[in-house]
């Protein structure tokens, strides 16, 4: 089964990702995937592969990718040796773009793990980033985006502290490998 992690920005899906994965690394049956991404090592939060655009249509015309996509200016992919952990029953999870969700629906066992956060906690994390203006912000929030529908969605709200919204995401990703296995 592949997780797809989506969510909003100020979410804390990054967060509550590393918290699951540090709980998890004993757990054989669950693989947290690092992307691909055409931005140096150093830039933005996220543990990523750094490649260069031309190392990522490198191995995208190899067929190295299981799932890509382009947002922000950037170049990101999900390696296809994914499919061979889904092969053996692992439960692969993989923050993606709700635009690939539909192409993974129809090439996976797929659920989405959207995690949320009510709008004046998603406000307040923007603000304490300091990245953007308060109009900025306000764009941000008013653009809804909505997941496409026919999708497996499990919700999951971060309007706790750390430890609570970890835990959450543990006990989605521990039905999920519930289900994994029922397949």
């Amino acid at each position: 089964m592949l997780i797809a992690v989506v969510g909003p920005s100020g979410a804390g899906k990054d967060t509550l990702m590393a918290g699951a994965r540090a709980a998890l690394v004993p757990d054989a049956r669950f693989r947290f995937v690092r992307r691909a991404i055409t931005r140096p090592a150093e830039a933005g939060t996220e543990d990523h592969e750094a490649l260069t655009e031309t190392a990522f249509i490198t191995r995208l015309d190899a067929g190295g990718f299981a799932l890509h996509w382009q947002a922000h200016g950037l170049h990101y992919g999900i390696p296809r040796d994914i499919e061979a952990d889904m092969a053996a029953r692992r439960v692969v999870i993989a923050n993606l773009s709700r635009t690939v969700l539909p192409e993974a629906n129809t090439r996976y066992v797929l659920r989405v793990l959207n995690i949320t956060a009510p709008i004046e906690v998603l406000a307040a994390r923007l603000a304490s980033r300091g990245r953007e203006s308060a109009g900025e912000i306000a764009v941000r929030l008013a653009r809804e985006v909505a997941l496409p529908d026919a999708l497996d969605i499990e919700r999951v709200v971060n309007d706790a502290d750390v430890a609570e919204g970890v835990a959450r995401v543990l006990a989605a990703l521990n039905r999920a490998a519930s289900d994994a296995q029922g397949l």
